[in-house]
């Protein structure tokens, strides 16, 4: 029925008691919600806002007026259900509707998979409905929030599709090198003295979160927030590295931020010297490193240390390959250097640090030591320590220290002393070590690798262990057998043994080149360096390889081990002997020869049965 027109006489129709209308459709439904009413005059109770007041529309009386409501508090709202902040807001109409089929009635919530509450008012059947719009005093639509989260799951599953995949599903191109890389791993024999296996651990904080965190300056003067745990991690791993190598934090700092070594030593240059001062490091053909400041006898500066500062290096004695201590002093005190420069990457003997340090004292220099091949001896006391004499100690982090790869600097605090010959101790120089932390940041780095810097503490907090100390044992055990069997079988060795990692193999005797040797034993598994001896004209075609025990120690070989690699080695000596023979030292003629050479397949049988004998750090085959 349509609503009365005013002035139109409409039929009579009884008295509705709105009270216990308003009071069943509270009680039939928990949470006040719309109400459609379906007849053939169908009704309908709206909620708006914030309302509990409901306006009835009915068919009027004889005597009433036409569309005259009766409004409702909501203090006649039964208590229970009535939600905080009550508000009375005015009132709604009920709407008299078309009749409507009610198998028709559409279900809004699609969500919901029971029944409309069907009940009857004032003999008129009814339906409860849900709301079509979200209220302020009511819950949010259901649905909407069923759109809501599935929105935000589908923004959680696009993250997690590229995020969460594993490299072999999201890179299989870069997966399958990788593998290639670990089975060359195991089933070679590596030698090269400046490589090493690390542990599990150490892999797993390099491939961790922490390299999403940007950390730029020193642990509590960073330039980001959100570095309280990178600040933690960075002090431990400080506190850790003066503890492995035995040190007074009162007397040294370390900055453990280098990317390498290479930068751990630019950075003390940097720091310390001005733009054209002298420093004074072993020559690359004795043994020296390129940052010490190698330049070819052509006068070419190669590394940046020759380029920025002026460099004059000292040599091996010719005949003996050790260093020679009265000439290197000669030079000093004509040259004059600000620094000072001890160790080495390919020199098997000790240091005499306390002649470097009277030297250094003679000339006014910074006496600066790069350890980066035996800090792990020197951590495990299997040699002489750099600490005890000198002002700045470098080191890379991943050779003999079997951590990840990256340098650290460790410097001494307060004053140095000129006194000669003597320990350092009082002084009257002043050390600033804020110099060198500039230099690292900002100078020459950006932020810190923390990933690196986590890895470095679990490495440094190993070598503080007496399993780490007999590794070291092991290490040198197994250089000297390498060392003795080579030489029982009549090959020369630089200064005719080791006292530490590595040996020199001096192949101009067997009128060998040594990258034609090296290429030779890279396709048969076995992985060592050419290298410069003393005497060599070009460091593009050495005389000499270098060969270093640590690597294959981490993975458990002992000295009868190595004895039967030192036949290994002899046996691909002759193979490049006989390739030489046949086609020539030159590269181009000599990589002919290599091609299904009978030989070397041969033996690199047989070192893949050796070598797979062994477990490998970090990983299982």
């Amino acid at each position: 029925m349509l609503p009365a027109i005013p002035g139109q006489q409409v039929a009579q129709s009884p008295p509705i008691d709105i009270a216990s209308s308003f009071f069943y459709i509270l009680w039939k439904q928990v949470l006040p919600l719309p109400i459609a009413a379906h007849r053939s005059d169908s009704v309908t109770v709206a909620s708006s806002d914030a309302v509990v007041a409901a306006t009835v529309a009915s068919t009027p009386t004889r005597n009433a007026q036409p569309g005259l409501s009766l409004g409702f508090s909501s203090h006649l709202s039964p208590a229970p259900i009535s939600p905080p902040n009550w508000s009375v807001s005015a009132s709604v109409p009920l709407q008299l509707l078309e009749k409507t089929d009610e198998s028709k009635v559409r279900v809004e919530n699609e969500d919901d998979q029971g029944e409309d509450e069907k009940f009857s008012l004032l003999g008129h059947p009814m339906c409860l409905k849900r709301p079509r719009e979200a209220s302020p005093f009511f819950p949010t639509n259901p649905s909407k929030c069923t759109a809501v989260e599935s929105g935000l799951e589908v923004r959680r599953k696009a993250v997690r599709s590229w995020g969460n995949e594993t490299l072999q599903v999201a890179d299989p191109e870069i997966h399958e090198i990788m593998e290639k890389e670990r089975q060359r791993q195991f089933k070679g024999i590596e030698l090269i003295a400046s490589e090493n296996f690390v542990c599990k651990a150490v892999m797993e904080a390099l491939g961790s979160h922490l390299t999403n965190k940007y950390s730029e300056g020193m642990p509590g003067a960073r330039l980001y927030a959100g570095n309280q745990h990178i600040d933690q991690l960075e002090l431990l791993c400080c506190e850790r590295a003066l503890a492995a190598f035995d040190l007074d934090s009162e007397k040294w700092g370390v900055n453990v931020q280098p990317y390498s070594c290479t930068s751990a030593n630019f950075a003390v240059y940097t720091g310390l010297l001005l733009t054209g001062d002298r420093i004074m490091g072993l020559d690359s053909p004795s043994g020296g490193h390129l940052s010490h400041g190698y330049y070819t006898p052509s006068g070419k500066k190669v590394s940046a240390a020759s380029i920025f500062f002026g460099s004059l290096p000292y040599k091996v004695n010719p005949q003996t390959g050790y260093v020679d201590y009265d000439k290197l002093e000669e030079k000093a005190l004509d040259f004059r250097p600000k620094i000072l420069i001890c160790g080495g990457s390919s020199y098997p003997r000790e240091w005499d640090y306390a002649r470097f340090r009277q030297i250094a004292d003679k000339c006014g220099a910074i006496l600066m030591c790069d350890m980066a091949h035996i800090s792990g001896l020197v951590a495990a006391k299997e040699c002489a320590s750099p600490f005890d004499f000198c002002d700045v100690v470098t080191s890379t982090t991943h050779k003999s220290l079997r951590g990840p790869r990256g340098g650290i600097i460790f410097y001494r605090k307060g004053t140095r002393s000129r006194k000669q010959g003597s320990l350092l101790g009082e002084g009257n120089s002043h050390f600033d070590e804020e110099k060198i932390n500039f230099a690292v940041f900002p100078a020459l780095q950006g932020g810190p690798h923390n990933n690196h810097i986590a890895a470095l503490a679990i490495a440094l907090k190993q070598v503080a262990t007496p399993e780490y100390k007999a590794y070291i044992q092991q290490v040198r055990k197994n250089a000297n057998a390498l060392a003795c069997a080579l030489m029982r079988r009549k090959c020369k060795l630089v200064t005719d043994g080791t006292d530490n990692h590595l040996l020199l193999w001096d192949l101009t005797a067997l009128g060998l080149a040594g990258k034609n040797y090296e290429k030779v034993c890279e396709m048969c598994h076995i992985t060592l360096n050419k290298c410069a001896i003393f005497g060599d004209t070009s460091a593009i075609s050495p005389g000499g390889v270098r060969i270093g025990t640590p690597a294959m120690t981490s993975r458990g070989c002992l000295e009868a081990d190595f004895e039967r690699i030192a036949d290994f080695l002899i046996r691909a000596a002759q193979i490049t002997c006989s390739v030489q023979k046949e086609h020539g030292k030159m590269a181009k003629d000599f990589v002919k020869g290599l091609q299904n050479n009978r030989d070397i397949i041969e033996l690199r049988n047989r070192v893949e049965a050796f070598a797979t004998q062994f477990a490998m750090p970090g990983f299982d085959i």
